[in-house]
């Protein structure tokens, strides 16, 4: 039972010099969904606390991102958010991509699969009041729709300036 245990410490000291990147890419505001949407201060300041550390570009990494294997499940979490929907590179995604992603975000909020629990534990203001959560998830399915429209209302007006000509 000493040995195993002298084992399990001697590879825990081991791991921790398998660090994870940390390091963030470039901002880019024109790009941020923030700012493209001009979202409203109150709506900025709940994805922030629950969406962007995850899904953008803008992770925060807590002092548990030093403790591996901890560091190593928080990295893939954030790798993982990203590639499903960054908030910093909305602006590349096409409009019909755009309104689908606002589509899913207010669907997983629906179904309290966003944010993780894992992650609220640690991010008490991440945590969702009842109103809060359907302020998010109305703005999302507005945002959707708006850019639903946005995207129409460039083939109607070709429309209906060809029948004019």
């Amino acid at each position: 039972m000493k040995k195993i245990l002298v084992i399990l410490l001697v590879a825990f000291i081991l791991i921790q010099f398998f660090r994870i990147d940390k390091n963030n890419p470039a901002p880019t505001p024109q790009m941020d969904f923030l700012q493209i949407k001009n979202t409203p201060e109150n709506i900025a300041t709940l994805m922030k606390n629950g969406c962007y550390d995850c899904h953008s570009n803008e992770s925060k990494y807590p002092w548990y991102s030093n403790v591996q294997p901890l560091a190593w499940f928080l990295k893939n979490h954030i790798d993982e958010g990203r590639k499903e929907l960054n908030f910093s590179t909305f602006a590349v995604y096409s409009k019909k991509k755009q309104a689908h992603k606002l589509d899913e975000a207010s669907e997983m909020l629906e179904k309290n699969a966003m944010p993780l629990d894992s992650y609220v534990i640690g991010h008490p203001e991440a945590k969702f009041t009842d109103a809060e959560k359907a302020e998010l998830i109305h703005y999302f399915k507005t945002m959707a729709q708006e850019t639903r429209l946005m995207n129409d209302l460039p083939t109607e007006v070709e429309k209906s300036e060809f029948k004019i000509q």
